[in-house]
């Protein structure tokens, strides 16, 4: 079972997605002052792809950027493009 976890620092961090003791992907941020965050990087393991690990990380960040009412900046390709295809999530943009 994947589980999603952040490990975060004072203004940087990632989400991984975990499956038991083995990172599967990660999605990583740099915060922008208190109320922005940058996603900057997504990268899902070869033996995960096409899972939806990717989305499934993104997912949780928005749950968490909709908790912390923080507003996120996808420079990240991969988050960018699930922005477009997915309407119900550009509240946090």
């Amino acid at each position: 079972m994947i589980e999603i976890k952040q490990i975060e620092s004072v203004t940087k961090g990632y989400f991984a997605a975990l499956d038991n003791e083995t990172e599967a992907g990660r999605m990583s941020y740099t915060f922008a002052g208190e109320t922005k965050m940058i996603l900057d990087h997504t990268e899902v393991s070869d033996e995960y792809r096409g899972q939806n690990i990717g989305k499934r990380i993104l997912m949780e960040v928005v749950n968490y950027a909709r908790e912390n009412k923080i507003k996120i900046i996808p420079l990240c390709p991969f988050a960018k493009s699930v922005f477009n295809k997915i309407e119900e999530i550009r509240d946090v943009l």
